[in-house]
């Protein structure tokens, strides 16, 4: 069968007749088209990782946003084990990329139906397919660091450290031209009592010349340990104000959420006017941010959960089980280069990813946040629709008190919009009355 990758489908008999030939239907499918989404560049400072969990093994991929000189880019990350140099990696943006488009809040679109016409019989869902270590110099006893490892990882060179005390910590890295924000010593010392390591890197230029990249490689490390979390808090010392964190997790079992902090899912599944096609961008980060505000930025937000054996509607190519593996995925086994098939539908992967979105400052947020699978694989999107209205000639009894429907519809689009955006009610009617949605809005 050739491959084929559906944005969406619409709901109907020739839906139908395309699914049974793949004797698969999508329970609770949603049948509308892709035609917008929301993806991580929405938001100016955000940064990406991606974690991969399976038992105690855990893979974290690291995409950061930095901008400037690569010679003054330095990353410090605790981690809780020893590494290794086979557990760190690089891995193609491109792969982080494809996860942020194929998760990414999205919108959709259906056209009402002929109300004269007969209606469509729709077939009933069926369920959807399943350490190294040396002795310490007398420098690095003066401070009370020891460089367990060191490796030289693509365009990085990597150190893994030890430490007995902050502020000889901070005093090594300084030393050591480590650009350290002030207020650091705090954070740096609450790890140190949790007996973590410090996983540090910083750019070779001369073999970033060498390998002929001009950007920088997401890192990742991989490692086994009971705890799983993500340290951010080193990430509020240097930061211009609240930040955003998205963090895709892969997993066997199901959903990921926070066990420190409330986990609530984003608005989803409400009408919009047709107009917000176009603004799509701006009408999801007001209704983030407006989320935000209501929880007092002390929530960790889903975006999207969901079985990627299958999508509906796609809002991306599906990624491949070679992609999943680089992100860390490893349980997929050697068959990486499986394909999916149409609609999304797997030829076997067993991974469930969890999109959770996190607004954050040292206030808001002063614990790192520590994650729980659970075994619940139910389905969720960020998901947001807008109705095109039926057009035709009124032939029937039907199409008349379609007709009249309609007024009240458009002004439930608009208040649906007022409180999920908060944008003012005159200039959505305005709006609307442009793309034939006229509505008085009081």
């Amino acid at each position: 069968m050739t491959r084929t990758v559906a944005h969406g489908f619409k709901c109907g008999v020739a839906a139908i007749a395309i699914l049974a030939n793949l004797a698969i239907v999508p329970a609770n499918a949603f049948c509308g088209f892709y035609v917008a989404q929301a993806d991580a560049k929405l938001f100016n400072t955000s940064s990406k990782v991606v974690l991969s969990r399976d038992g105690d093994q855990t893979s974290i991929t690291m995409a950061s946003d930095f901008e400037g000189d690569v010679k003054e880019f330095a990353l410090v990350v605790p981690v809780p084990t020893i590494i290794e140099r086979k557990q760190i990696g690089v891995v193609d943006p491109k792969t982080i990329d494809h996860l942020d488009h194929y998760t990414a809040p999205r919108l959709v679109e259906y056209h009402d139906e002929d109300p004269c016409a007969p209606p469509v019989q729709v077939a009933t869902a069926m369920p959807a397919p399943p350490q190294l270590a040396r002795s310490a110099s007398m420098a690095e006893r003066s401070y009370g660091v020891t460089i367990e490892a060191s490796y030289d990882v693509a365009e990085y060179d990597v150190l893994i450290l030890s430490a007995t005390e902050s502020d000889g910590l901070v005093r090594w890295l300084t030393d050591n031209n480590y650009r350290i924000p002030q207020g650091a010593e705090a954070v740096l010392g609450s790890y140190i009592r949790q007996n973590m390591h410090f996983f540090v890197a910083k750019v070779n230029v001369d073999r970033m010349a060498t390998l002929g990249k001009g950007y920088l490689r997401p890192l990742q490390v991989r490692y086994q340990s009971p705890k799983f979390m993500v340290p951010l808090r080193l990430g509020t010392v240097n930061a211009r104000g609240p930040q955003d964190l998205i963090i895709y997790a892969l997993t066997k079992t199901g959903r990921v959420e926070s066990a420190n902090y409330r986990t609530v899912k984003v608005p989803s599944d409400i009408d919009v006017p047709l107009y917000v096609k176009d603004e799509f961008g701006p009408f999801y980060k007001a209704l983030f941010e407006r989320a935000v505000a209501k929880e007092n930025m002390h929530a960790v937000f889903v975006e999207y959960a969901w079985d990627m054996a299958w999508c509906d509607p796609c809002a991306a190519d599906p990624m491949s089980n070679k992609e999943l593996a680089e992100l860390g995925a490893r349980w997929i086994g050697s068959d990486n280069d499986a394909p999916f098939g149409r609609f999304g539908v797997s030829s076997g992967a067993n991974v469930y990813v969890t999109r959770l979105h996190v607004r954050y400052d040292a206030n808001t947020f002063p614990e790192d946040i520590v994650f729980l699978e659970t075994r619940d694989r139910t389905n969720f999107q960020g998901r947001y629709v807008q109705h095109h209205p039926w057009h035709g000639n009124a032939s029937c009894e039907a199409a008349k008190t379609y007709r009249q429907s309609l007024p009240v519809r458009f002004a439930q689009e608009a208040k649906n919009l007022e409180e999920l955006a908060g944008w003012a009610p005159k200039e959505v009617e305005a709006r609307m009355a442009t793309t034939g949605e006229p509505v008085q809005v009081k």
